[in-house]
């Protein structure tokens, strides 16, 4: 049965797109079949952070009725299988996010389904939480965004979806608040601390995710650390 997960962020510029990816990534690697889905349907960024900007068939054709399912799936070098959205704004008018929820309900697609969900609280979110098998949240830590972090967390358990936890990107030694902070404030356990890193530009330089491109740094270690997590919990 396929496992359906969510990334969510309260707010835009946590990370999430990025955490998306390579925890697909890290999940493919260990030899399991995942698909990344970008459900942000106004604002899609995954097929553009993997250098593939204008792919010919999206999700948004899919949920129109245009294409299937499977002519809209691509297939990374690594294996990893993406279904992108259209960063077109003809292809947003007239897109009902419901129907992206009601297309992959009970579908089954490998063994996990990563999607990338709109930051914020915005109509396009809650449509997702129908499917959702379970929900991991993005977030800094600053104050601004553990707050949005908290109202996340909030709505997802009101549609009685599970919540993983907390990745807390761009940590520090120096964090305005402090993971045990974190914690206490959301209720939630931080899965894993990431920290800005260089490769992090040098992924993004080549349009390549950071796993894939930098297999050895020591970022990739805690993309594994997050799918073993996953695969445990």
């Amino acid at each position: 049965m396929t496992r359906f997960i969510g990334i969510a962020s309260g707010k835009g510029g946590t990370g999430k797109t990025t955490t998306s990816i390579n925890l697909s990534l890290s999940l493919s690697h260990l030899g399991y079949d995942t698909t990344i889905i970008d459900a942000n349907l106004a604002t899609p960024h995954v097929a553009m952070a993997l250098g593939s900007p204008n792919l010919p068939i999206t999700i948004n054709h899919v949920i129109k009725g245009e294409n299937k399912l499977h002519e809209a799936t691509y297939e990374h070098p690594s294996g990893l299988k993406i279904i992108p959205a259209s960063i077109s704004l003809d292809c947003v008018d007239e897109l009902n996010p419901k129907r992206l929820s009601n297309l992959l309900y009970n579908t089954e697609i490998g063994d996990f389904v990563i999607l990338d969900m709109s930051s914020g609280l915005t109509a396009d979110v809650k449509p997702i939480f129908s499917i959702l098998d379970e929900l991991i949240v993005v977030a800094n830590p600053e104050m601004s965004s553990v707050a949005e972090a908290i109202k996340t967390i909030k709505i997802a358990e009101a549609h009685n979806v599970k919540v993983q936890g907390i990745v807390l990107n761009k940590s520090k030694e120096d964090n305005i608040i402090s993971k045990e902070n974190i914690e206490t404030l959301t209720d939630k356990k931080v899965i894993t601390e990431i920290p800005h890193h260089e490769h992090f530009y040098h992924a993004k330089k080549i349009n390549q995710p950071l796993v894939y491109a930098f297999p050895e740094s020591p970022i990739t270690d805690h993309f594994k650390s997050l799918a073993s997590f996953i695969l445990k919990n």
